[in-house]
């Protein structure tokens, strides 16, 4: 039994050294959530960061590129960090006859550059977006409680409920209306070129 003390410290620091599960990962993007005073190792390749709370540095919202091989560059803040993995693909040809989800009115572009987009946009009662067709993969960061309904050009109708800080990655090659059914909402989303 006197080896099972220092065994289990052992344990304990190695698992506390292991590196923090992405919340997603697919052949696009891999995404954390970093907590306040996490240390986090720089992701392999470029990455964008969007700030959920306030650091020394960022505000909440706060959207950041940086290039292959550099940390999160303020500890002090809640982030969700997306590593860009080397795997583009371009958008669809839209053949809809609805026009891209982006630009749309309300929509602010915070960021662009080759190999993403970036869109801050708040949801308002009663105001559904425009039908509009996806022709790029995104991911959407929600700064909000609140439900949003989509509706297809077919009519099929899905309540999705989001609170803050949760994250969803969307294909592309979708069209729908996005209307405020419940609460508040306010997003950054980011399409991938």
């Amino acid at each position: 039994m006197k080896f099972a003390l220092p065994f289990l410290a052992t344990s304990l620091v190695l698992f506390a050294a292991a590196p923090a599960k992405p919340i997603i990962d697919n052949e696009r993007v891999s995404v954390w959530d970093v907590t306040a005073g996490q240390n986090q190792a720089a992701p392999a390749g470029d990455t964008v960061t969007i700030y959920l709370t306030a650091g020394a540095k960022h505000h909440p919202r706060d959207v950041v590129f940086t290039k292959r091989g550099t940390a999160p560059e303020d500890p002090g803040a809640r982030a969700i960090v997306i590593g860009l993995k080397d795997h583009p693909v371009p958008p669809l040809p839209n053949t809809s006859g609805l026009p891209n989800a982006f630009p749309r009115p309300g929509v602010k572009k915070v960021l662009e550059n080759d190999r993403v987009i970036v869109w801050d946009y708040t949801w308002l009662p009663g105001r559904p977006t425009p039908m509009h067709f996806h022709d790029k993969d995104v991911v959407v960061v929600y700064f909000e409680n609140g439900s949003l309904q989509s509706t297809t050009p077919d009519k099929q109708v899905t309540v999705n409920d989001y609170s803050f800080g949760n994250v969803r990655f969307n294909r592309r090659d979708r069209s729908h209306t996005e209307l405020l059914v419940k609460g508040t909402e306010h997003a950054v989303m980011m399409e991938l070129k």
